[in-house]
């Protein structure tokens, strides 16, 4: 299990402890070792996939440290200990964290400045029992309003009538980048009246190729049988293409279900359907914008 950043705090300070300077880089691998994280451990990304975990934990660590004037940057991406480093770590702490940096003169001092934008009460409650640092916060924050969201579309998605179910589909698959334009992909869909086939799109804007699709508000588990209905329908039309889209999901049968011709399907069960929504913007409307940014370290590198 990677540790949170400030239970990173202590073996960090310990590690640099030589009064020699150390590379960011170094010191992750070094901590990583010493904590015998795992492959997968070390590996392990933010919901963004911009950053890995741990390299985010020791970032922050870090830029606690360099606040507190524990440590400080002797070049660009390398930190060494400060002579007050020195003396907390001379005095053989059992732990090291915010509420213990949250007594020093200096640390306080460079707090002030976002103190100032929030209540004393906020920031203590804030710094007492945060173990996430700010970017899992606010990404993990993100995940969960992105997951409840595609839980209520879902619940939409299954209580609308089947005529508008399919104009969703339609719309959806244009927005997708398939079926040319809506009018187009409208007029395909729905009219087809084979038996396990609800429409078809095309694949491109000139329409050089067509994929059949079947879209249902399916309640059950969709199973093996199904899937082989629908490749013999489309084997019927001489397709080679198609997507089955359904509200509810596969079985493991179904999803490991390969034609032994050369039909290909595209199977979307309800959870992708609803994050194709929410990323394609479909039935969502934007409510919020955040820009996060960070220092640009080249712009203050002097000739």
């Amino acid at each position: 299990m990677i540790p949170d950043f400030q239970s990173l705090m202590l073996p960090f300070l310990k590690y640099i402890g030589d009064n020699q300077e150390h590379s960011k880089k170094e010191v992750v691998e070094a901590l990583a070792n010493e904590l015998e994280l795992t492959e997968d451990e070390k590996n392990e990304m933010l919901p963004s996939r911009n950053q890995p975990v741990f390299y985010n934990r020791v970032t922050w660590a870090i830029a606690h440290f360099k606040a507190a004037k524990i440590l400080e940057n002797t070049r660009r991406g390398y930190v060494k200990i400060t002579p007050l480093g020195n003396e907390i770590l001379n005095q053989n702490l059992p732990k090291l964290d915010l509420k213990f940096l949250k007594q020093l003169p200096t640390y306080i001092e460079a707090m002030n400045a976002w103190k100032n934008k929030a209540s004393n009460e906020d920031v203590s409650e804030i710094e007492e029992v945060q173990e996430q640092t700010p970017e899992e916060l606010l990404e993990y924050g993100y995940r969960n309003i992105r997951q409840s969201l595609k839980t209520e579309l879902l619940s939409k998605l299954k209580s609308v009538h089947p005529s508008f179910f399919e104009r969703i589909v339609v719309e959806l698959l244009v927005k997708m980048g398939y079926g040319g334009s809506i009018q187009d992909a409208g007029r395909a869909i729905g009219k087809s009246g084979d038996e396990g086939i609800d429409g078809i799109i095309k694949e491109d804007k000139l329409g050089l190729d067509v994929i059949y699709v079947q879209a249902k508000r399916w309640e059950g588990v969709v199973g093996r049988p199904e899937l082989q209905k629908f490749v013999g329908a489309l084997a019927g039309q001489g397709a080679k293409k198609g997507i089955f889209i359904t509200t509810s999901y596969f079985t493991k049968d179904a999803v490991e279900y390969t034609p032994k011709n050369e039909t290909k399907i595209v199977l979307i069960d309800g959870e992708k359907l609803a994050q194709y929504m929410v990323d394609y913007n479909l039935g969502v409307s934007l409510q919020s914008t955040y820009e996060i940014k960070k220092i640009d370290s080249d712009y203050f590198e002097e000739d």
